[in-house]
């Protein structure tokens, strides 16, 4: 019997500015664990791996191509190597050009070795309750989109929602055919949308040849596929990590999957189908959406964290620090983190992107990170600060270090809390380990490293006139920053 062979894309190059402040441009929404014990990531690529079970013997599954921005590339491969997951390969967009470029190079990656799998391509960001109604509406549409369609996975509506784009279907044999792409509807359209019982919601779920992507958007939006086949020419390899020319990318134009092809293909020779899914899909694209999925107390209340609500109703709280209470309050939404607090009216979630706006507006720095900022060798927290002084919390894995670096206007005192610690400082290389300490004098060579097999955890105290994270001069980097 001939297989499939089946590949999947996950599309994890998005800000989640919707979700701020959980969410942040360093750290965005799809890596963040907001429901039990694995991100919005790592369930997309395990919805993807659950794809060739014992029910599909007639497809074959290569390992997923990811795409996503070159700042979250160890996010990436850390969030994946928890779940035991190995990519076929990163593609690391330089800089955001929407969902058609970043699908391009995807699929033009996929042919690169003369196959044609049927791509399953799938944001990054969204949930789904039940995964076997999942697997198994995926595996079909696998099989249309095998025969040359292109199948989009269609959420069956559960409420009149304004926050959605939705797909009009006719039946066409004993398929649905795309008839119509609609925008986001106001109440009085949804609701008869809902009642009519032919439109469904987009979920921006596709699945397709790749092949067929190159050809249909070779046929609708030319520009884009020259000038991505240019950048991803141009591109430089490194393991797993696949680096279109930047140059090049930065003259693709940018442009959604739906804009450019999806909804030119109604009408045309192009076949265009619906697989329905009802599995419990959400699409996490604001606290409103996080509240719909939570688990909600007799009082409608969904609390995450060490957090108490009291005479309140339909209310979100989300505790991540420290002990958040709540009295009075109905619809309402509160999301508080180590550096900021959100309150918001549940109606109005969608509108938190406008306070982010103001952030970068204002070149706040709460816009790109958190307080505590992950880092590939681990992490660092910034516990206090004042004038001239800097208090840290930092975390090295074991077998992983910093960069080989100083400081022009900085002074450090390392503090070993747990773990051991190398330490090169000038020319001397020293091993430290709990309770003991070092100094790192200001425009010193140094570098702290981890030989043990159990984390490392240092108090870095910094003083002097300058303690910005861009004065680091780096001699040696195993992570490309040099």
């Amino acid at each position: 019997m001939d297989t499939i062979q089946v590949q999947g894309v996950i599309m994890a190059g998005g800000s989640g500015t919707r979700l701020w402040p959980l969410s942040r441009a360093g750290y965005p929404k799809q890596f963040l664990v907001l429901e039990g014990n694995s991100s919005l990531f790592q369930q997309a690529a395990q919805r993807i791996a659950a794809l060739a079970g014992p029910q599909a013997q007639d497809l074959t599954l290569l390992p997923a191509l990811i795409v996503g921005n070159e700042e979250h590339r160890f996010l990436v491969l850390d969030q994946l190597r928890e779940t035991a997951l190995e990519p076929g390969a990163v593609l690391l967009e330089p800089m955001g050009r929407n969902t058609a470029p970043a699908l391009t190079l995807a699929a033009l990656q996929a042919l690169e070795d003369g196959a044609d799998p049927v791509l399953v391509v799938t944001p990054a960001d969204q949930t789904v309750t039940q995964p076997e109604v999942f697997t198994a509406a995926l595996q079909r549409a696998v099989r249309e989109a095998a025969n040359g369609a292109i199948v989009i996975l269609g959420i069956t509506p559960e409420r009149p929602e304004t926050g959605y784009g939705y797909i009009r279907t006719e039946k066409k044999g004993a398929a649905l055919a795309v008839a119509q792409f609609v925008e986001k509807p106001d109440l009085a359209t949804a609701e008869r949308y809902l009642a009519e019982g032919s439109y469904f919601w987009n979920s921006g779920m596709f699945v397709l040849r790749a092949s067929s992507w190159i050809a249909a958007l070779g046929r609708f939006r030319p520009d884009i596929l020259d000038a991505t086949r240019k950048a991803f020419a141009a591109r430089k390899v490194d393991d797993k990590f696949v680096r279109p020319g930047k140059a090049e990318f930065a003259a693709v134009p940018s442009e959604s999957v739906d804009y450019a092809v999806m909804e030119r293909c109604p009408g045309s020779d192009i076949p265009l189908l619906m697989v329905e899914l009802d599995a419990g899909w959400n699409d996490l694209g604001a606290w409103e959406a996080v509240w719909q999925v939570g688990a909600k107390d007799e009082f409608g209340n969904v609390l995450r964290g060490d957090a108490i609500a009291s005479d309140s109703r339909n209310t979100l709280v989300q505790a991540t620090s420290r002990l958040v209470s709540v009295v009075g309050l109905d619809d309402v939404v509160v999301v508080e983190t180590p550096d900021a607090v959100l309150v918001a009216d549940r109606s109005k979630s969608q509108d938190v992107k406008k306070i982010v706006q103001q952030l970068e507006k204002s070149q706040r720095g709460e816009m790109n990170l958190h307080r505590k900022v992950h880092r590939p060798w681990g992490w660092y927290d910034s516990i206090d600060a004042g004038e001239r002084f800097q208090v840290k919390r930092i975390m090295v894995k074991p077998g992983a270090s910093l960069s080989l670096q100083m400081h022009h206007h900085r002074a450090e005192h390392w503090i070993v809390v747990s773990g051991t610690a190398e330490i090169t400082n000038g020319d001397k290389v020293l091993l430290l380990s709990e309770n003991q300490s070092t100094y790192i004098p200001l425009g010193q060579t140094h570098r702290l490293a981890n030989p043990g097999r159990l984390p490392l955890e240092i108090i870095e105290v910094q003083s002097g006139s300058y303690l910005g994270e861009d004065d680091i001069v780096r001699f040696e980097d195993t992570y490309g920053r040099k």
